[in-house]
């Protein structure tokens, strides 16, 4: 009689590694990532580890560019007028970043040498150059959206009050006798205030290309 074959160790992988690591800062947060407890987590040497990422950094770097590849790109490209694109674009953005708020302290210091960071900041860029935006401005444009999206992604306005009612007293603050109730409409809140400044932003940035196009 043969002998069963042994089950195989899934082979270690640049994907593997990532999405293990993703995983882990998800539900601990980036101070639970090291070599060491990503090798256990896998099942594997921390050396082993070595022949794929050198650093802890660069594993986050992966970590942070695997996000920055679920942002949807194709407004862009099939046809969207540049405001609608651009709201789209931001719609997808946060809430690639809501589902991995744990990493967005890395992706704020920008795409780096990140691919798909690369990809998100040429496909926004490109779009504004192409629909008329003058290239210096299309820069700001991308800028801009950048830091409004990644300050929505780094807390919650709602969830930033306590649900203790006695925490405000109406002699201290007159005007806060239903913050207590923030905390348990937290989502419903921070999507309406989200929704509310993109699109103040947005319109703001039709005036100024109606004003672009009159300059041209």
């Amino acid at each position: 009689m043969c002998a069963m074959a042994r089950p195989r160790k899934p082979l270690l992988s640049t994907d593997r590694i990532v999405e293990t690591a993703r995983a882990l800062v998800d539900a601990e947060g980036l101070a639970a990532v090291s070599t060491r407890r990503l090798a256990a987590e896998l099942g594997v040497s921390g050396p082993s580890l070595y022949n794929h990422f050198r650093t802890k950094d660069e594993i986050l770097e992966a970590v942070a560019d695997s996000v920055s590849a679920q942002v949807d790109l194709s407004m862009f490209e099939d046809g969207r007028e540049w405001r609608t694109a651009l709201h789209d674009w931001a719609v997808s953005y946060r809430a690639a970043l809501r589902d991995h708020p744990n990493i967005v302290p890395v992706l704020a210091q920008g795409p780096g040498r990140r691919p798909a960071g690369l990809r998100l900041a040429d496909a926004v860029y490109g779009a504004m150059v192409d629909a008329g935006w003058p290239p210096a401005q299309a820069t700001s444009i991308g800028a801009l959206m950048r830091y409004f999206i990644m300050g929505s992604a780094l807390g919650s306005f709602a969830g930033g009050f306590v649900d203790d009612q006695s925490a405000y007293d109406p002699a201290d603050y007159p005007h806060l006798g239903q913050a207590h109730l923030l905390a348990e409409q937290q989502e419903k809140i921070d999507e309406r205030a989200f929704e509310t400044g993109l699109t103040a932003l947005l319109d703001g940035l039709v005036q100024q290309f109606e004003q672009v196009k009159r300059t041209v």
